[in-house]
């Protein structure tokens, strides 16, 4: 099979032959499930307001905002690689696609949007989705927002009564006019459209629950629509000519230059956007149970290859450009879909409105689906993003895409954005800085940053101000070393040695030199690697000499001398040469602690002082189980201040009273609600704990050891668990039973320990006072070591009564 055309949706289904000496099996029939039926109707209902609002952002007919959902839920949909991912006209486009109606008119936008589909096909064909991720996500998150802002900017003035411009300068400078001229119909209908898309999904109680699931979108456009029906209010609404004059794309007219540009812009912000809101489905698809294995993870190029398809039929027919859409597929997801017929279903839903609901779509009014669009467009420039961009400094390239965008056009802030990316990780790269220090031992000189050719200078000034026949240490704090740097740092070695000096080449760790130009640190593990206890991957031509484990060596050699052996910290290398074997020792707490002291403690230390200074403020109070496995600050991602931790085997809450209490735990929890004032309190367990498996194993009787004294406080938690006879599955995870006993009474205790909790008279008080600052929360936590992943207790039992820990997710999709 050509890997231009798709693979049938049911290439993959296991052939099934009928049993001999039976009738062969009759004509398969189609068979919709339901949850698809009624995943496609809460889609519908978000789209149809949407489609038609892109439209006038667009300036284009509003029939092609319908006829870009119909085609992008049914062509993309059937054809695409992402099974659950719903297309249609993004608000991603919406800019582009005005600059194009603007500049070249609408029949020629279409054409357009038809060779971009063909481009789209093109790149399927030749297999580079993949390479599309590879954009930097400062510069997609940098261009959603700059268009985000030039949506909002430009529908405001709809909001308001009035006319946009066509650039965000214009629309900036003709606002002050506008508030004076405001038009209250229009505004009066913007405003109940805005408040009802914010209260909506906040609606409090069961009656909150029932009516949220109603998009607020809908409720929105059709609340303000009943307004201005019964008012009487005299406002611009939706108008749609005949489908007889619908127009349909032409020949592109136009100058050559200007429109392979177009082209080549349309299908950059159609196919990053498709490919991301794939990617990000496929996230939201892993974390709903049981779902997993029935829809397949996207295949991107197929994805490619059906938004391109979709994009010719799209502008052949006179709509609007299509893309995957954020809002749309989200929505899909958590209605329950669990095949492409969702998606399918709803753009067959759009031709049917179109043809049939065109006198109740004509009473929208416009400003109604302004205020949506607008709220749209707020809602891409994303805070997270921003905040997930600085912490990984690349604010600068994020605020050049949004700005050249907003102020030049997509295609010119795509492109300033990847200049200044290209700049700043030039800037990196060449950002080393070199320092002589000369102490009593000798000379010490720190190489910081990547060791390049045009570092070379520098190292060479800085290694020739070290004395003859002196002892030096050159420590490398890197992750790369070129070749040119690396002739540099052996030539000087072979100098300083022939003069009666000694040399000694470090990496980022003691005991660790480097032997040619590769990468510094082989060891892959690098949190870890002060420390043996984990599996650490070498490259395979390391070897392990038979005195590796007499000291850390890894990635030992001379560069005077060629290669040497690679010795183990662990792991896959092994120590000693034992492959999987861990081995610890007491130096390693001071490696540990050397290696804080080195890179760590410079960049903690300022904060450090401010809490020296002011004493702790902890919000959290965090108790847990003692595992080594189990590293509260990387689960949580806390730093110093955060939490207030108690640790303890089984994190048992001993409750209160002189015989069965425990003073320890008892006096941590009154300290840190009473004095520290924390405001939430999280017991966490986790899979495979050591105590659990104890109690399960602890036979009644016997020697009473202070372990045993120390089991008794989960003894009611292994009373509340059922065992595999009993027909009761216990607490459940993420929409599925526990797998054993032992994870059984792992959540069990969980819960139960949290009963224990409230029972204490400081954390009753607290939860008593309720209020705004005066309330305490209590949560519970499970943490799966194996799959590295945690879930919270939810509030609500499920349906059987049962406690539910929900799987923590990251989830990212922009409108």
């Amino acid at each position: 099979m050509s890997a231009c055309v798709p693979a049938p949706a049911d290439s993959a289904r296991t052939k099934h032959v009928h049993p001999p000496h039976s009738p062969p099996p009759g004509p398969r029939r189609f068979r919709i499930a339901g949850a698809d039926v009624s995943a496609s109707i809460a889609v519908f209902l978000i789209a149809l307001p949407l489609s038609l609002g892109i439209a006038l952002a667009t300036g284009a007919p509003l029939q092609a905002g319908l006829v870009a959902a119909a085609v992008g839920g049914i062509v993309a949909g059937r054809i695409g690689g992402c099974p659950l991912q719903v297309s249609g006209p993004a608000a991603g486009l919406t800019v582009v696609t005005a600059d194009l109606i603007q500049q070249y008119g609408w029949r020629t936008t279409c054409a357009i949007t038809v060779l971009a589909g063909l481009a789209q096909l093109g790149l399927g064909c030749l297999r580079v989705a993949r390479s599309a991720l590879a954009v930097s996500p400062a510069i997609v998150h940098g261009m959603l927002a700059g268009i985000g802002v030039t949506i909002a900017v430009a529908q405001l003035h709809i909001v308001l009564g009035g006319t946009p411009q066509s650039a965000v300068p214009e629309n900036l400078a003709a606002l002050p006019a506008q508030l004076a001229n405001l038009h209250p119909a229009d505004v009066a209908v913007s405003a109940l459209t805005l408040t009802l898309l914010f209260l909506w999904p906040r609606l409090p109680g069961r009656v909150g629950r029932v009516l949220g699931k109603l998009p607020a979108a809908l409720i929105a456009v059709a609340a303000a629509t009943a307004l201005a029906a019964l008012t009487g209010l005299r406002l611009p609404k939706v108008g749609l000519p005949s489908w007889s004059s619908h127009a349909l794309a032409a020949l592109p007219d136009g100058p050559v230059l200007g429109l392979v540009a177009a082209v080549l812009t349309t299908t950059l912000v159609c196919s990053v956007q498709s490919l991301l809101g794939a990617v990000a489905v496929d996230k939201l698809v892993a974390a709903r149970p049981g779902l997993t294995g029935r829809v397949r993870r996207s295949d991107l190029d197929r994805e490619l290859l059906g938004q391109g398809a979709a994009n010719i039929v799209s502008g052949s027919l006179g709509g609007l450009p299509i893309a995957g859409v954020a809002v749309r597929s989200s929505a899909n997801v958590a209605a329950g879909a669990v095949s492409r017929n969702s998606t399918m279903l709803h753009g067959g839903y759009v031709v049917i409105a179109a043809l049939l609901l065109v006198p109740a779509l004509e009473l929208i009014p416009l400003a109604s689906l302004a205020a949506l669009v607008m709220s749209v467009g707020l809602k891409m420039v994303s805070l997270n993003h921003i905040r997930t961009v600085t912490r990984h400094r690349e604010v600068l390239v994020y605020a050049v895409t949004t700005g050249g965008v907003v102020f030049f056009g997509v295609l010119e802030g795509v492109a300033l954005g990847i200049a200044v990316a290209v700049g700043v990780a030039l800037h990196r790269l060449t950002r080393t800085r070199i320092t002589h220090e000369e102490t009593e031992g000798g000379h010490h000189i720190h190489v910081r940053g990547q060791l390049t050719f045009l570092a070379v200078p520098r190292l060479s000034r800085v290694l020739h101000q070290v004395p003859h026949g002196a002892d030096a240490v050159v420590e490398l704090d890197g992750s790369f070393m070129d070749h040119a740097a690396y002739e540099t740092l052996q030539d000087w070695q072979k100098t300083h040695t022939a003069q009666g000096g000694s040399v000694d080449i470090t990496g980022r760790r003691p005991g660790i030199r480097i032997s040619e130009p590769v990468e510094v640190d082989d060891c892959r593990c690098r949190p870890w690697t002060a420390w043996r206890n984990h599996q650490c991957e070498r490259p395979p031509t390391a070897t392990a000499p038979p005195d590796a484990g007499s000291q850390d060596t890894t990635g030992v050699a001379d560069l005077t001398g060629g290669r040497g052996g690679t010795g183990g910290t662990g792991g896959t290398g092994g120590a000693g040469g034992r492959e999987g074997t861990t081995t610890s020792s007491p130096t390693d707490l001071a490696r540990g602690i050397s290696a804080f002291q080195r890179n760590t403690a410079p960049h903690v230390r300022g904060e450090l002082a401010r809490l020296a200074r002011e004493g702790q403020q902890p919000s959290q109070l965090f108790l847990t189980c003692a595992d080594s496995r189990v590293v509260t600050s990387m689960i949580t991602s806390s730093g110093p201040g955060d939490l207030f931790v108690v640790r303890n085997v089984g994190n048992f809450v001993p409750p209160p009273g002189e015989e069965s209490g425990d003073d320890s735990v008892a006096a941590a929890i009154e300290y840190a609600v009473d004095v520290l004032k924390v405001r939430s309190i999280t017991v966490c367990g986790h899979s495979g704990c050591g105590a659990m498996q104890a109690l399960l194993g602890t036979e009644p009787g016997g020697a009473q050891t202070p372990l045993k004294r120390w089991l008794r406080h989960g003894l009611p938690s292994l009373a509340r668990t059922p065992g595999d006879g009993d027909g009761a599955d216990g607490p459940r995870l993420a929409g599925r039973a526990a797998a054993d006993t032992a994870e059984r009474l792992c959540l069990a205790n969980v819960v139960q320990q949290l009963e224990h909790l409230r029972a204490h008279k400081s954390v009753s008080r607290a939860l008593a006072a309720g209020g705004a600052g005066g309330g305490l929360e209590l949560h519970g936590m499970y943490f799966h070591v194996g799959e590295a992943q945690a879930y919270l207790l939810a509030e609500e039992a499920g349906e059987d009564g049962e406690a539910v820990f929900r799987r923590v997710l990251e989830t990212d999709l922009t409108a």
